[in-house]
């Protein structure tokens, strides 16, 4: 119970000390609706905080989160799609002009691709769901001068964002909304450690820091 009360604790400091701030604004998005321009996907892993790295305010940003920051490739069935369905509701309901695809370091499955979970019934949906960095394993694993797993763990983290922005253009409207100039795509690699953020340069298809992005 000490950490629901550390919530409910929050929650009081923040409707006292931080509401008053934004209150207007929220008020004024009830009745206009939300306009973020940022689709933000990240992953669900607790130490990733985009409001925080990014010094973000209500309504800047919609986000969202699943385990890896990844975006399973278009279909095209009825299926349930809770991470298409908010690609979709961003892009075409609230118009975003910019989807930032963020992964991080020590990703927990990033790592997992690379262990056993083998048919515990529990975690049958987390095996189905890391199918979606498989490729990013393969493509680390091309390269063989890793000195320790730490290494390959790293680089497959960035390589699941390049797989990831790829899934992304698999959407139609994600696709011809690129093509128009419409909407950015953006690969992002925040390091827990340091707080820094990466982005990725499909020219050198290469990781820099983040400030360097408008150079």
């Amino acid at each position: 119970m000490q950490t629901i009360k550390r919530l409910i604790d929050g929650n009081e400091k923040f409707k006292r000390e931080y509401f008053p701030y934004f209150e207007k604004e929220l008020k004024d998005s009830v009745n206009l609706g939300q306009r973020p321009e940022v689709l933000f996907i990240g992953c669900s892993d607790s130490r990733v905080t985009p409001d925080l790295m990014l010094n973000n305010q209500p309504g800047d940003m919609f986000i969202l989160r699943n385990v890896g920051n990844f975006v399973p490739p278009y279909k095209m069935d009825e299926d349930f799609h809770g991470t298409a369905a908010a690609i979709e509701f961003a892009v075409s309901v609230l118009n975003v002009k910019n989807i930032i695809v963020c992964g991080h370091s020590h990703c927990g499955a990033c790592k997992a691709l690379y262990d056993d979970i083998g048919n515990d019934p529990t975690m049958i949906h987390v095996k189905v769901w890391l199918k979606l960095g498989e490729k990013a394993k393969e493509k680390t694993l091309l390269n063989n001068k890793f000195t320790n797993d730490e290494e390959k763990y790293r680089a497959t983290e960035r390589n699941s964002i390049r797989n990831q922005l790829d899934n992304l253009l698999t959407y139609p409207e994600v696709k011809k909304r690129v093509e128009k100039n419409e909407l950015l795509i953006h690969g992002w690699y925040y390091d827990i450690e340091t707080g820094n953020i990466d982005f990725y340069d499909k020219n050198e298809d290469n990781f820099k820091p983040l400030k360097e992005f408008l150079k």
